[in-house]
């Protein structure tokens, strides 16, 4: 039974799993989530995820949703690196995982709902949600951009899933005008990633297709 994963190609989460299902060689059957068509609400996905958000994973009996924890389970199913080759390393990618989602990933999603999911419903971006969202981001760039002065990876000295999740704000930072482009180190880091992990500039063409088509059928330009 092959491992289901459900999510639309828009989505920088849903790039995270499919970039390190890739990596990890795990196959995977893809199955098409529409958020622009609100396929993510209907009652059958709601009872795999009632957030109503991608991906989701199934693996026969178990489902599980949020990236990184799907990312570690196809890590720890495929003994892969990717978490770490000693349990010191794998509590620093760990570490840098947990640091992703409270400090870094969060405020890229909220600029990204706020200066691209409103426009298509419609309604005018918050200046003060941006303007926050972006002193975060600032903040936690910051101390990202001095970890990776002297580092080719966020831990060790190889790609693990603390650069796949901390890379993922990368995949729309084009569409929102976040500023990481004032932290140099911080941008030398992503264009190595993308230079060198053949999934991961893949995955990023996927994204891209898939949000410009959406954004052009719509009458939109940013």
């Amino acid at each position: 039974m092959s491992i289901k994963i459900y999510g639309d190609p828009g989505s920088g989460s849903l790039r995270r799993v499919t970039s390190a299902a890739a990596i990890m060689n795990i196959a995977i059957e893809r199955v098409s989530i529409d958020l622009f068509k609100g396929e993510s609400h209907t009652p059958a996905f709601l009872e795999m995820n009632p957030h109503g958000l991608s991906p989701v994973m199934v693996d026969g009996d178990v489902v599980l949703y949020e990236a990184s924890a799907i990312n570690i389970y196809l890590a720890e199913k495929a003994a892969s690196d990717l978490l770490g080759s000693s349990p010191h390393e794998r509590y620093q990618i760990l570490q840098w995982m947990f640091w992703s989602g409270e400090q870094w990933r969060i405020f890229a999603t909220l600029t990204f709902d706020e200066r691209i999911g409103k426009r298509f419903m419609g309604q005018p971006e918050d200046e003060s949600i941006v303007g926050l969202a972006f002193a975060r981001l600032r903040a936690g760039a910051a101390v990202l951009d001095a970890h990776l002065a002297e580092r080719q990876f966020v831990v060790g000295n190889h790609l693990t899933l603390a650069d796949i999740d901390i890379a993922a704000p990368f995949s729309q930072s084009a569409r929102t005008g976040v500023p990481f482009s004032e932290f140099p180190n911080l941008v030398a880091w992503q264009q190595r990633l993308l230079d060198t992990v053949p999934a991961w500039a893949e995955t990023k063409r996927e994204v891209d297709e898939r949000i410009d088509g959406a954004l052009a059928g719509a009458g939109m330009e940013l």
